[in-house]
């Protein structure tokens, strides 16, 4: 039976290119570097570009940035005013915001971190009936609206009594929260646990039985060979945990917002909070809140650039099982 030799020339030009890619070693290299070279251009477009635009809001007077009649605002400033970011400490105690925001984020972080350790000693390396249905609830958590919580949360943290419900009876009257770190640090620990109980229970099942099972014949308790053993063995996933959880209360302002009543310093408003605090009812100073947003962000980026190493290595070997 006779084969036609010119049975490529017939195809598409899609066909063919495809073809080609296939049996082609080096036009398979040639797409492969196309394909990075383009996605690593849009993602560094779609990351940068915001603090681009922060920046030259920072740097555009206000009152050129409320006139209206820029001409292509986003390749540059439209004048040139860095005392904006003077000016974002003059007007209101920002430095306060920022410190409030920190001191948050540390303190959730620390408690997150103790307790996912805990936990995820327990789901990942002790066997015992209804591991997975307990850990399936865990992370049902995540997955709940904060907005449900806030209800119940701010009346227990305003001081009312706490009653039995449909009966009405008063079990105990609760401390007054609001306006405290408390009011917003026990939410927040509550929302990111489960995802650091996840990601350490996969480190921390990966850690061979033999050199726990060593440390014990030391006479190191369970606990002593978490803290002394398994952590510093998986310390990428310490590291992705608390990073993680720690931007996360960073930039938290859904609570925030609510259980600091006054939007003021004194009463642990956090960064977003700061930020916000230029918009008045008469004008907003569109400059000094990318401002401040510029400053807010750069202890983040520091943490980021110093922790990136283990961030990406956490990532990355969770997902791998020896």
């Amino acid at each position: 039976m006779a084969t036609d030799p010119d049975s490529k020339s017939n195809l598409g030009p899609l066909s063919r290119w495809t073809n080609r890619i296939i049996t082609d070693q080096d036009a398979r290299d040639r797409l492969y570097r196309v394909l990075f070279y383009a996605i690593t251009i849009f993602f560094l477009v779609t990351t940068l570009f915001p603090f681009y635009w922060l920046l030259v809001l920072a740097l555009t007077p206000n009152n050129e940035i409320l006139s209206g009649g820029w001409d292509l605002p986003f390749l540059r400033p439209q004048g040139f005013n860095p005392a904006a970011f003077q000016e974002v400490f003059q007007q209101i105690p920002f430095h306060l915001y920022v410190l409030n925001s920190f001191i948050l984020a540390t303190m959730t972080t620390i408690i997150v971190l103790v307790i996912a350790s805990l936990a995820g000693y327990v789901f990942g390396r002790l066997e015992f009936p209804g591991r997975g249905l307990l850990m399936l609830g865990i992370l049902m958590i995540s997955y709940f609206p904060p907005a449900a919580f806030l209800l119940p949360l701010f009346d227990a943290f305003v001081g009312n009594a706490i009653e039995v419900p449909f009966l009405g009876v008063e079990l105990f009257t609760p401390p007054r929260l609001v306006n405290t770190p408390g009011a917003m640090v026990l939410p927040f620990s509550a929302l990111f646990l489960p995802l650091s109980i996840f990601i350490l229970t996969t480190f921390y099942a990966q850690i061979p039985d033999g050199l726990e099972d060593a440390a014990r014949v030391e006479g190191t308790t369970r606990l002593g060979a978490l803290f002394r053993v398994i952590i510093p063995l998986s310390a990428p996933g310490v590291a992705t945990a608390a990073v993680l959880t720690f931007i996360s209360v960073y930039n938290e302002y859904f609570f925030s917002s609510i259980m600091s009543l006054q939007n003021e310093p004194q009463e642990w408003s956090p960064l977003v909070g700061g930020i916000l605090s230029y918009q008045t009812q008469y004008t907003t100073e569109f400059n000094l809140m990318a401002a401040a947003a510029v400053v807010g962000v750069l202890p983040v980026v520091i943490l980021v650039i110093i922790a990136q190493e283990k961030i990406v290595s956490g990532l990355t070997a969770g997902a791998l099982k020896e």
